[in-house]
């Protein structure tokens, strides 16, 4: 079902998939996409994420996913601070919904580092998920303008007019740092899932948010890349720990 989300002034398009067997308070995941890739644009960047939610609604649970602003059908432009409102708007949006057993995040990339620290903002989230996730934004940070006209050549940044502040829109990649948040989910659970041989973010940064964590589960699979959303070793591992979180409230 589609879904509108406010994010401050921008509108978010949503999509909402429901457990096919009625329970009075599933727990809900909301699920983030990553940064646009080259070969798809911003505008296909959301496009299979739907599927992946029917497939998680499956199992048992409510399950969001949301394309953030500058992406598919959302309004906005991208700028990465914004993007984090966007993940505590969908968190908040998600509460709206009905009874739940709590809110979960899961995201690929950028989108996971933004659930780690969204997570680390509000204590009410109940555990994350990240795949493929940087460690920080370090590499953005040093070159802002050429991340800004690559987010324009991609469609992700639609005025001519933004940002008003190249430096203030680059501030965001300075001061959002996943690995410096772990720390601050814990003990809740967090999943660190990654490839081996990813091309985009080297497994290293895995170990750095894992160990930042100080609890989490780390898992690398082998020989696998950046585009975790179509390996189904990954989609096979996040199932299953999602499973477990499902029974695990169950059972408390």
């Amino acid at each position: 079902m589609d879904v509108e989300i406010a994010s401050g002034r921008v509108t978010l398009a949503g999509y909402l998939a429901n457990p096919p067997v009625a329970d009075a308070a599933p727990p809900t995941l909301v699920l983030c996409h990553g940064y646009p890739s080259s070969a798809l644009g911003a505008a296909a960047t959301n496009r299979s994420y739907p599927e992946l939610a029917d497939r998680i609604a499956n199992e048992g649970w409510r399950v969001l996913t949301f394309a953030f602003r500058g992406c598919g059908s959302s309004g906005g432009d991208f700028e990465l601070a914004g993007w984090l409102d966007d993940v505590l708007a969908a968190a908040e949006h998600a509460r709206t919904l009905g009874e739940t057993r709590g809110v979960w995040l899961a995201g690929f990339g950028t989108g996971g580092g933004l659930c780690v620290c969204a997570a680390a903002r509000r204590p009410e989230i109940a555990g994350v998920a990240t795949l493929g996730t940087p460690a920080d934004f370090k590499d953005w940070a040093n070159h802002p303008r050429r991340l800004l006209q690559h987010a324009r050549d991609i469609g992700a940044i639609h005025r001519s007019d933004f940002p008003p502040s190249t430096d203030q829109w680059a501030r965001g990649l300075h001061e959002i740092k996943p690995a410096d948040e772990a720390a601050r989910v814990a003990p809740r659970p967090l999943l660190v899932l990654h490839g081996s041989d990813d091309e985009t973010v080297p497994s290293f940064d895995a170990r750095v948010l894992s160990d930042a964590h100080g609890d989490a589960e780390l898992r690398i699979i082998p020989g696998a890349a950046h585009d975790l959303r179509h390996d189904p070793r990954a989609v096979a591992i996040l199932l299953g720990w999602l499973d477990r979180a499902r029974h695990h409230q169950r059972a408390s």
